[in-house]
């Protein structure tokens, strides 16, 4: 059975236990909720009930417990491969990068066979619950696991196989040239990663690959005068391509995943070990307890900092809903705006420094740049993000009605005292790279910094075989990501030796210049068709093969252009993880309603109107120069005035969206469309638009103050209808 509700009434309590829900009885708002109720968190982690959870919302499916021999040959690997992770950052293997992966691939792919059951099941069979699965491997696990191994090593064992085989160096050698039993090797590879994406993702992405293998073996008998045409590759060409080149199974995707997200996944689950989920959430809760917004700004600030320790949206949003929507409910939230809230708290965790999706360290390398620099790109628009959803607490919880809530938590000097040191091995991670280290490094030293430092708590000093723990569940959770993009190199490679990615450009470029010849509107409607294109695209697929896909396909467009390449690559990166708050799957709208026991379609559009910056920000740093600012780019003065008119913009859409107006009161219909174009005009940076939008944003308050005292002289207050769908009315 869903989670979900689809009917009206009480929410129900949450499936879980430990998040404090059983403590908080409805004896009023002045009754202050305990510390331990309102931050409970077990101190080894998430209670296995929400860690369930969030499994069935996350981008990957949820694999099996494993114990006995089984699991500790699991743990024996994955703890291999954390070692081989950490010892390649400060001795590389002399073979190279290349060979580095290879091995790593060797060491993951057996396991997602092992960890990942394979869920099919005879047609008349019902599905089995959902949740982690306890099964042993099966025989052919077993033996898909063996084969992914021999298929892996196949490019570096010295053992001679017909005209095949003979080491690294003659694989190499063969590049353009493979023989019959490295073509049979790679087409069994080539198999094999889309079974493991199909098990870790579902269908859909093994779907996307085959359609581009496809393309590039049938797209020779397209008609020539097509732009998507090209001349044709047999088998033999395409196995070459993923097997044996710099652009397929062993391309810039699983590099990236073996070189920064392993290594950034370990570091998460050792800071998470050590205490600093539960830290994180107190001092949300220490931060804001007397206000009367405590419990919104709460669930916040809780997401923000709850990023650092999770790489997704719908875990995160699971992760503080277990914890803040018993607080929620005590100050009288709507079961939707609740779970709209939480959904895009948790999604603004990937989008927010110091700790990004995985995309970002593969913009990193696609663009030459280091991992500093994708964050500086990405600060002023995560500022402006949650600008908007502090805005949108606010005015819900004075539109609303919202009870003040006191928590008693203490003073959050005192616990920032006690356990602020939790914060250290995040700056550690922005001063070592502000000096020059590497990414790898700098997350190798706050990873130890983060181990080093949980000894100063008894309760989670991390002794060593709790830090193999960490470390096996760091590789662990990297399995599906590493997957996924070996299976990427597929759409790469095929894309690279069709030459399909800049005739799709000109496609897309050539229908929005159907419309119109004027250069800002091509590049306006480019940009819409590009964000439509991506947010569709990212339903169907993970983040990270969103964002490869749309790389590849998009980029080139908006490069076609002139849109500078950090804007285009920004530009795709957060349209790739707005997927998980888009409708009609939106995943951590799905998994905050399963926690709030909210209707799923009002909270996808409350979702939706927490997240409206977001939407709109990558825009705004495409269609016109001044955006640029948004990113840190062009100098100190248009960085301040870019951000200064973008709040502006933010704020004017937050008081469109929610229908007050800070300070004055609720705003009618009129004023709220003056305030919603107000808001889109200022996004657009030049000159006109700006002093448009400012003209148009003092008409909107000034019609709020006049229609105060209107209400004001009747002798009742005026309320605003609703234009949420699903939304109660005030």
């Amino acid at each position: 059975m869903s989670p979900v509700r689809s009917s009206d009434g009480p929410a129900p309590q949450p499936p879980y236990a430990g998040s404090g829900a059983e403590t908080l009885r409805p004896d009023g708002p002045d009754q202050p909720i305990p510390a331990e109720a309102a931050t409970a968190v077990d101190h080894t982690g998430p209670a296995p009930q929400t860690r369930e959870l969030a499994a069935q919302f996350e981008d990957e499916k949820p694999g099996r417990e494993l114990t006995g021999p089984v699991g500790l040959l699991v743990t024996g690997t994955t703890l291999a491969i954390a070692l081989l992770a950490l010892t390649q950052v400060f001795r590389p293997l002399p073979e190279g990068s290349k060979y580095y992966l290879i091995v790593f691939l060797a060491g993951v792919l057996p396991m997602v066979f092992l960890a990942y059951p394979a869920g099919l099941r005879p047609p008349g069979r019902p599905r089995p619950a959902t949740g982690p699965v306890s099964t042993r491997p099966t025989a052919a696990d077993w033996a898909l696991a063996a084969a992914a191994l021999a298929s892996c090593l196949y490019p570096v064992l010295p053992l001679t196989l017909g005209a095949g085989g003979g080491g690294y160096d003659a694989f190499l050698d063969r590049q353009g040239l493979l023989v019959g039993v490295d073509v049979a090797m790679g087409s069994l590879l080539l198999l094999l990663l889309l079974e493991a994406c199909r098990r870790t993702t579902g269908w859909i992405l093994p779907a996307v690959c085959l359609l581009f293998l496809g393309y590039g073996y049938y797209g020779g008998l397209l008609p020539q005068s097509w732009p998507v045409a090209h001349a044709g590759l047999d088998f033999g060409q395409l196995i070459d391509a993923f097997y044996n080149s710099d652009s397929g199974f062993y391309g810039t995707p699983l590099d990236v995943a073996a070189s920064y997200i392993v290594l950034f996944t370990v570091y998460g689950a050792v800071l998470d070990l050590s205490g600093a989920g539960r830290f994180f959430v107190e001092l949300s809760a220490a931060a804001f307890r007397r206000s009367r917004t405590a419990a919104g700004r709460t669930a916040v600030a809780s997401g923000f900092l709850l990023g650092t320790v999770s790489g997704s949206g719908a875990a995160t949003t699971v992760s503080i809903g277990a914890v803040t929507w018993p607080i929620l409910r005590r100050a009288g939230y709507p079961a939707e705006r609740a779970g709209g809230m939480l959904a895009a708290a948790g999604v603004g965790a990937i989008l927010s420094p110091p700790t990004l999706g995985a995309a970002a360290f593969i913009i990193a390398e696609y663009l030459g740049v280091s991992y500093l620099q994708v964050l500086g790109w990405a600060t002023v628009p995560t500022v402006l993000y949650y600008l908007g959803i502090l805005l949108s607490v606010e005015i819900d919880a004075r539109r609303s009605g919202v009870r003040p809530v006191v928590l008693d938590t203490g003073s959050p000097w005192r616990l920032l005292a006690r356990s602020g040191y939790h914060f250290l091995s995040l700056f550690v991670i922005i001063a070592l790279l502000a000096v020059g280290f590497s990414a790898t490094k700098a997350v190798v030293a706050a990873t130890a910094l983060a181990a080093a430092l949980s000894f100063l708590d008894r309760r989670h000093r991390l002794t060593p075989a709790r830090l193999v723990g960490a470390l096996s569940a760091g590789v662990r959770g990297v399995l599906a990501v590493c997957a996924v993009c070996a299976a990427a190199g597929i759409i790469t490679a095929t894309t690279t030796k069709t030459g399909l990615g800049p005739q799709a450009a000109a496609l897309l470029v050539g229908g929005a210049e159907a419309v119109s010849s004027d250069p800002a509107v091509v590049l306006a409607l480019t940009a819409l068709l590009a964000a439509v294109a991506l947010s569709l695209l990212g339903l169907a697929v993970p983040v990270t093969a969103s964002f490869v896909i749309g790389w590849v396909i998009i980029g080139p467009a908006l490069l076609e252009l002139g849109v500078a390449a950090p804007a285009a690559a920004m530009f795709v990166f957060y349209f790739a993880v707005l997927s998980e708050v888009s409708p009609p799957t939106a995943l951590a709208a799905v998994a905050a309603a399963a926690v709030t026991g909210g209707r799923l379609v009002p909270t996808m559009w409350q979702t939706l109107r927490y997240a409206l910056p977001a939407y709109l920000i990558p825009i705004a740093f495409v269609v016109t120069p001044a955006g640029l600012g948004l990113l840190g780019i062009g100098g100190p003065e248009r960085v301040a005035v870019a951000a200064m008119l973008s709040a502006l913009g933010v704020a004017a859409l937050a008081v469109a969206a929610g229908g007050w107006l800070p300070g004055v009161g609720p705003a009618g219909v009129p004023e709220r469309i003056l305030g919603a174009l107000a808001g889109l005009s200022l996004l657009r940076l030049e000159p006109v638009p700006v002093t448009v939008g400012l003209v148009l944003a003092v008409i909107a308050v000034v019609g709020v103050c006049v229609r105060r005292g209107a209400a004001g002289l009747t002798g009742g207050p005026w309320t605003a209808p609703s234009t949420i769908p699903g939304e109660e009315r005030q």
